[in-house]
């Protein structure tokens, strides 16, 4: 009945006048409630629908990043919550194809770009009033460096999406960012931290009102944190190396999942702009209890063979690193390089005044729920048809206390 009277009124101010003002819509049940005002009379741009994927919620989104590990969790509920989506990719067509079912027949539509082309960034972007770029690269490459990813490329999508007049703008930025970050295994530390520092500083200068979501290590399926330390390249024979055997680094992974409906919420929610945000799972962990767990997992214990050892006094595994690097550069064997191996040396960083993903009404979830059946793949003597209770169940990891962690931190 409100979309009759709609229709109606608009018909009406269109004869009555040539230019269509601010209309109101009496959408309520009694005569005697105010009417609501609407921002536009285009109808196409209108909520319609009764939810989900058919419905339309009245945000139209461009994603760019939507390919990547997390951008695809995005497009999902991005798409079930009736949101239509404009999807720029690079590269083949076919990569981002499988996103053609996130939403009803056309609410997803794909947009060739590239990252140094204003023109095609602008081309994705002037019909949306919601940007998320998620585009990241964790290893530099020929073409792109970090900074002409995180900096330039940031800054570049900001300032575009401010003069095309975007309504808000998210970024993905990341945890323990630094101008200057502490070197462990690299001298000079990690350059992706650093890059990632002056891109939030760009987006910000471009876009004042981007809400920025800084993520820790995030997991979950085809993710490079779990399956990470669950490769064959990532061990030395069946051992581990690892900083200081890593039991001086505390992380904190989140479940990509929590990460990808924090988007959405910031999406919907008009009072996230120009606010950040800490993306982190509810418990903290020393990394070497984390990998200890994931082994077990697994069913690689010491009987198997494993055991945990300092990278620091094993020189040959750096130069298999690096000549993995020089071997694959555009796609390092079982995602080994330098950059990873000295980000997975820095402990997670918490801010205690900043928000995390609970103030967006996210309910975080555990690493203990997701791990096991992520590991599955990976388990010893996969092949063989175990019998119920015949291999005991894993015990699962130790969290970090306050007062332990304070104590490693002095």
């Amino acid at each position: 009945m409100a979309s009759l009277i709609l229709m109606k009124n608009v018909q009406l101010a269109k004869q009555h006048s040539g230019a269509i003002g601010v209309l109101c819509l009496r959408a309520a049940s009694y005569s005697t409630d105010a009417p609501r005002q609407l921002k536009t009379t285009n109808l196409s741009a209108m909520k319609r629908g009764t939810g989900g994927r058919s419905s339309f919620n009245g945000i139209v989104a461009t994603v760019f990043g939507c390919t990547g590990f997390v951008g695809r969790y995005v497009c999902n509920k991005l798409g079930k919550s009736g949101t239509q989506m404009i999807l720029p990719y690079r590269g083949d067509h076919s990569e981002a194809m499988r996103l053609k079912v996130c939403g009803d027949l056309g609410q997803v539509l794909f947009h060739f770009y590239n990252l140094k082309d204003e023109k095609s960034i602008c081309e994705a972007v002037k019909y949306s009033n919601v940007v998320i770029n998620l585009v990241g690269r964790d290893f530099e490459t020929k073409n792109f460096k970090f900074d002409d990813v995180h900096v330039d490329g940031a800054k570049r999508i900001a300032r575009i999406c401010r003069e095309a007049g975007v309504e808000r703008l998210i970024h993905l930025s990341s945890l323990n960012l630094d101008p200057n970050p502490k070197g462990h295994i690299l001298k000079e530390g990690s350059g992706f931290l650093r890059s990632k520092y002056y891109g939030e500083c760009a987006v910000r200068e471009e876009f004042p009102d981007a809400t920025i979501i800084r993520p820790a290590d995030i997991y979950g399926a085809e993710d490079r944190f779990i399956r990470y330390y669950a490769h064959i390249w990532r061990r030395q024979f069946r051992s581990m190396p690892l900083w200081q055997k890593g039991e001086n680094t505390i992380k904190q992974p989140v479940f990509v999942s929590d990460v990808a409906q924090a988007i959405v919420n910031c999406a919907k929610d008009p009072d996230t702009a120009g606010k950040v945000y800490q993306a982190v799972g509810p418990k903290r962990y020393r990394l070497s209890e984390l990998v200890d767990w994931f082994h077990r997992l697994m069913r690689k214990d010491a009987n198997w063979g494993y055991r945990r050892y300092d990278m620091r006094y094993d020189p040959t595994f750096i130069l298999k690193t690096k000549l993995t690097e020089f071997i694959c550069p555009g796609n390092p064997i079982g995602d080994l390089h330098m950059q990873h191996l000295e980000r997975e040396c820095v402990t997670d960083n918490v801010l205690p005044r900043i928000p995390t993903l609970e103030d967006l009404g996210v309910q975080l979830t555990a690493l203990e729920d997701q791990a096991p059946w992520e590991l599955r793949p990976y388990r010893a003597a996969l092949y063989y048809d175990a019998e119920l209770g015949e291999f005991e169940e894993a015990a699962p990891p130790k969290t970090v206390e306050a007062k332990e962690e304070k104590r490693l931190r002095v």
